[in-house]
């Protein structure tokens, strides 16, 4: 992409409406636009790394055993009348609308209702056992407090994976590997260092329910963790008997702030018996099928990572999720020998298959390397006098700043150079 040709420009300035950094840096470097409080539109940048995050939360759930689908965002009253979700007085944060042929629907919170019934007619016995369903869609909730950027927003992406099983073991055994999926995904996008699994309330069909915490002064939670287990408990649980059951001992942990990434549920069979799903096991008994429920938004983990990794400077993309992996810099002007050296290494990287943003604009250096700063992408290649002159350019790290001489041949891939992420 030529960055002369991105319809998306950058700001000086801050929206002087947001409050969150994470709002006001992706606003300011043109990777999403406001539309009304909670509710923003990904531009090509955004959508860039809104998309890379995705296909790692989709790699993830397809090695535990997740097949994809997708269901509707209009919500059927009569079915979450039955598990008692409708009413606003149990569940305040609908949107409702009518349809003029009459009757009431809703834009879906989450979805355990309609997958539930979806598997009725798939589920009857233990051989149809177990299943692992998953989706990315838009969900809507009619949120109050939406001033945290896209990380609490009244429409947001949503990843919600759902495990039907025949029994608690089988369960389990799931839950366990969604666990470390969960932790893996963490890890690929940048802050796993920064995201703890958190023991919560919430539980139904165990005592505790998990949060995965990445620390953050930005965070609306306080945990508390212990660094060497890489384990932490929420405030609102943190009792002594707690912390008996979980093993951990209060003098070894550490309060901090904390933003939730993302949750897992054990629902045992609160959704399945009101709504029928019932299977046969191998003795002909009929039995409720046991749930679970895995929740991570990747909208709100872009967020996330923004507020954990961006500097004074502006946003910091890790190599994973960068919407492009090189931001190749010309210093030179429409026509001159800088420019034409700088064409020919844009060419040859898109060629070598490298994903390359080139700012070929007439503007300042000054400008140019703000702009560059601002869009966070990892690495930044450099075209000058001396890379006329002796073919050696300069690669900026955005994360570290260390700078570095290159020599051509070792920009790309084949040769280690910073397009491969070894430089």
């Amino acid at each position: 992409m030529r960055q002369s040709a991105l319809f998306t420009k950058t700001r000086r300035e801050a929206p002087a409406d947001e409050v969150a950094k994470n709002a006001q840096l992706l606003v300011r470097a043109g990777y999403i636009h406001k539309e009304m409080a909670g509710v923003y539109s990904y531009l090509p940048l955004g959508l860039r790394t809104l998309n890379k995050i995705v296909q790692i939360i989709r790699e993830e759930m397809n090695a535990i055993g997740g097949q994809e689908l997708i269901m509707t965002a209009l919500q059927d009253k009569d079915l979450w009348s039955r598990t008692d979700r409708w009413d606003d007085d149990k569940v305040d944060n609908w949107f409702k609308t009518s349809f003029k042929s009459g009757g009431e629907t809703g834009l879906a919170i989450t979805h355990e209702e309609p997958l539930t019934r979806i598997m009725t007619e798939h589920i009857s016995s233990y051989r149809d056992l177990p299943v692992y369903a998953y989706q990315f869609q838009n969900k809507f909730r009619n949120e109050l407090r939406a001033k945290s950027g896209i990380m609490r927003g009244k429409e947001f992406l949503m990843k919600d994976l759902y495990s039907f099983s025949k029994d608690d073991a089988e369960h389990k055994s799931f839950y366990d590997k969604a666990r470390a999926a969960y932790l893996k995904i963490f890890e690929r996008a940048g802050v796993g260092d920064q995201t703890y699994v958190t023991f919560a309330s919430g539980g139904i069909f165990s005592e505790f329910s998990e949060e995965f915490q990445t620390v953050s002064e930005a965070g609306e939670d306080t945990i508390y963790v212990d660094e060497e287990k890489r384990i932490a408990i929420n405030k609102e649980v943190c009792t002594d008997e707690a912390l008996a059951k979980l093993g951990l001992e209060k003098e070894k942990l550490v309060e901090k702030k904390a933003i939730e990434a993302g949750n897992t549920f054990n629902l045992g069979t609160r959704f399945s018996e009101p709504l029928g799903l019932l299977y046969t096991d191998e003795t002909g008994a009929r039995k409720p099928v046991v749930m679970g429920s895995y929740g991570i938004g990747p909208t709100r983990l872009m967020g996330i990572i923004v507020e954990v990794l961006a500097d004074e400077k502006g946003l910091v993309w890790p190599e994973s999720i960068a919407p492009f992996a090189i931001h190749l810099v010309s210093l030179g002007k429409s026509g001159d020998d800088i420019s034409r050296i700088a064409d020919a290494l844009y060419d040859d990287l898109v060629k070598a298959g490298v994903e390359v943003l080139y700012d070929d604009r007439d503007v300042r250096a000054g400008e140019k390397f703000a702009e560059s700063d601002l869009l966070g992408i990892p690495k930044r290649i450099v075209v000058g006098k001396e890379a006329v002159e002796t073919e050696i350019f300069e690669v900026v790290n955005r994360a570290t700043g260390k700078v570095s001489k290159t020599p051509r041949a070792e920009l790309f891939p084949s040769e280690g150079g910073p397009a491969s992420g070894r430089v």
